[in-house]
């Protein structure tokens, strides 16, 4: 029969632990384990930084391993929380129909929750590229039935359960540098998951997690914080600083060898009222006081418990209940009262813990009893469990690794690759607007075209389940153009009509503008284009769709040496009858346009209105216009008069005197009343308005003026 041996290794910075259980019923048995320290600092902050001399640990640790228990081929292992990211999620099923649920619907709610917590991930602008992160542990907060809340599902029924989980994700590059590490040694990655998580499941059992408790795992080069609150763990952080910081110090104060500053660190506690012996890069020996040293180094201690007191408050946003120490760097002195001092807790609550008893692990070897070991076996009991391992695929010739969360599908590939399923159908193309005649009118774009997915050379969809090695290709969907729209796919107005401009025909059609602009048929419309068509209505229009509107001829003129222009102005006709601008056209009118004579003299100047140049009187009965201007007009050098036409290009003096109040005297002269025409000693009497006046009475218009002439010999 097949012994069911589980191998873990916890890669750390200073050393690599590898332990070999066997599961028997419900517990593990520790077979043998192995610890070996790295020759150099190939790992710095929890990370890889040479793989090939890691790998050559592992080889070692493994190889050891082996002559006692056989064969290894699979390891599970434990990532530090550098670079870490934290998502809470939450899930929820119909469990009506399921009766009472088991172990496997929790499994598979959890599950759920991890998938969601990836898409919020690939969702989020937190991160620069979602793909390049792996989910490497959860932890449940809480289950709910029926918004119930539970320690457990199983053994109950209800209609909807649900999970609210803390999902942890890593780097790519920190799961490949170990995943590298590993095959490098022919050996197979089990399972995946964070070294704070491994470490709470030892430490902190469910039944402790209702207190606020703070896990902290000081490695040599980071300090992985874990936390607990009602019931659950709440958050997970990393500080990348930890005992090599203190090794470092220890190094610079008496320049010492790396190697042999981390051995007298690590003689500090057992020597604290002793001397401590080593030897220097220059070959010197020193021999010095332990508190001396712990002295030089508190400065750093300090640092060091500042920031993981930082990292704390800033997920806990308070001290906590009590702070538990593991890991090798967990034993640098100082640190539990120095951190305990920057939380503002008594000291008492900062305590370093060894794992005496482990539940699921029987009888823990007395070497494993000590800080540093803590995660070794949590990675072990954790092996045992149904956590996270990987699956391989190839998603468009790229190859991808998922981590097995369960009838994992296409849908998750390309989420985990980071493709927008958005992406997947092409977009469909932009529509226009266009405004036509003051009504708006909307062109739709074309509908984009979905994209084509094949599994291992067939036609698939996102649901299907994935398996090892399948061959996933993505053909993307194109996406819609927007419409091309032209004049005349959106004109369905009037039809052109014939008329007539002096006696020539003409056909008048619509007119087409674009922004005010004209437009032919074939133009092409863009968006918010503002449209007009409709056919000339009035005569103004229909000349000027014809260019038939004749432009008014100019006259030049000097005028007193100075050029003027005087314009003049045609006359239209519809059908003989005088028509001005706004008059109506209809189809076979008869249209025309007088061009206008040359202007006279009296025109240009302004001369003919009668009611300005002449006041009117009734002399001796009869009306008698009286000048009210005395005018005096030459055109080119020679005396015209108003009536005379005035050609384009004359010169032209004029003068003109304005007489406010004509007298009788001007009436006299006005009606040609000659006195040398009367008899001799004839007697002339002047009545104005039938009463006797004088030659310099002044007269108005409509006045009544008469002339008595009487001889000597009838007064007599």
């Amino acid at each position: 029969m097949e012994r069911n041996l589980l191998f873990a290794l916890d890669i750390g910075t200073r050393s690599v632990v590898g332990l070999v259980g066997e599961k028997v019923d419900n517990t593990i048995q520790i077979l043998t384990y192995v610890r070996r320290e790295h020759h150099t600092r190939a790992m710095l902050d929890g990370q890889i930084n040479d793989v090939p001399e890691v790998a050559k640990i592992i080889a070692e640790v493994k190889n050891k391993l082996e002559e006692t228990c056989g064969n290894l081929k699979k390891v599970s292992v434990a990532a530090a929380g550098r670079a870490l990211c934290t998502i809470k999620s939450s899930a929820e099923i119909e469990t009506s129909e399921r009766g009472f649920l088991t172990k496997n619907d929790e499994h598979t709610l959890e599950l759920a929750a991890i998938q969601l917590a990836q898409q919020k991930l690939a969702t989020s602008n937190t991160i620069n590229d979602p793909t390049a992160y792996y989910c490497v542990g959860y932890s449940v907060i809480s289950f709910t039935l029926d918004h119930t809340l539970l320690k457990t599902l199983v053994g109950q029924r209800g209609k909807t359960a649900g999970v609210e989980i803390i999902a942890t994700f890593l780097p790519k590059q920190v799961i490949d540098s170990l995943q590298s590490a590993i095959t490098t040694v022919n050996l197979e990655m089990a399972t995946l998951t964070l070294e704070p998580i491994a470490a709470i499941n030892v430490l902190i059992p469910q039944t402790m997690r209702h207190l606020n408790l703070v896990l902290v795992d000081v490695g040599a080069g980071t300090s992985d914080v874990a936390i607990t609150k009602d019931g659950s763990v709440i958050g997970y952080g990393m500080v990348p600083c930890a005992g090599d910081e203190i090794t470092e110090a220890i190094s610079q104060k008496y320049l010492l060898d790396f190697n042999v500053a981390e051995e007298v660190k690590r003689q500090l506690n057992d020597l604290e009222q002793g001397k401590v012996l080593f030897s220097d890069v220059l070959g010197l020996m020193h021999e010095v006081p332990a508190n001396e040293i712990i002295s030089s180094i508190s400065q750093d201690v300090a640092q060091l418990a500042q920031a993981i007191a930082l990292q704390i408050m800033t997920l806990n946003t308070a001290p906590p209940q009590a702070v538990l120490l593991v890991g090798g760097g967990s034993l640098t002195p100082m640190l539990p009262e120095l951190l305990a001092q920057a939380l503002d807790i008594p000291i008492p609550r900062v305590a370093i813990r060894r794992p005496d008893t482990i539940q699921g692990i029987t009888k823990v070897p007395e070497d494993l009893c000590t800080p540093d070991a803590v995660t070794p076996l949590g990675i072990l009991n954790l092996s045992a469990s149904p956590t996270l391992n990987f699956i391989n695929v190839t998603l468009n010739n790229q190859p991808l690794r998922l981590f097995n969360l369960g009838q994992l599908t296409i849908a998750d590939a390309l989420l985990a690759a980071g493709i927008d399923m958005r992406s997947l159908r092409g977009r469909p193309g932009m529509g226009i607007t266009i405004n036509i005649n003051e009504q708006t009118k909307f062109f739709p774009g074309t509908h984009g075209t979905p994209s084509r997915i094949e599994l291992n050379g067939e036609i698939s969809s996102l649901t299907h389940e994935l398996k090892e090695n399948d061959t996933i290709k993505i053909i993307n969907g194109m996406d819609g153009t927007t419409p091309a729209v032209y004049f005349h796919d959106i004109v369905e107005g009037p039809i052109s009509f014939a008329i007539t401009i002096n006696e020539q025909p003409y056909g008048i059609k619509p007119t087409l503008l674009i922004n005010g602009h004209p437009a032919e048929h074939d133009t092409l419309l863009a968006d918010r284009d503002q449209v007009s068509y409709r056919l000339p209505v009035t005569l103004d229009e229909v000349l000027t769709s014809t260019d038939c509107r004749l432009t008014p001829p100019q006259y030049i003129y000097t005028i007193n040496g100075t050029e003027r222009i005087y314009n003049t102005w045609a006359q239209y006709t519809i059908n003989h009858v005088a028509a001005q601008a706004s008059t109506p056209v209809k189809p076979g009118d008869a249209i025309t346009v007088i061009n206008p004579p040359e202007p006279t003299l009296g025109e240009l100047l302004g001369l003919n209105n009668p009611d300005e140049n002449f006041l009117t009187i009734l002399f001796n009965g009869t009306n008698c216009s009286i000048p009210l201007r005395h005018v005096s007009i030459t055109m080119n050098n020679a005396p015209a008069q108003p009536t005379t036409v005035a050609p384009c290009g004359s010169i032209i003096d004029f003068s003109c005197t304005q007489q406010q109040h004509p007298i009788i005297s001007d009436v006299l002269l006005a009606s040609n009343f000659n006195p040398g025409t009367l008899p001799p000693g004839s007697i002339v009497t002047i009545r104005l308005n039938k009463q006797p006046t004088e030659y310099t009475a002044i007269v108005k218009n409509g006045d009544e003026v008469d002339i008595l002439i009487t001889t000597k010999q009838q007064s007599d």
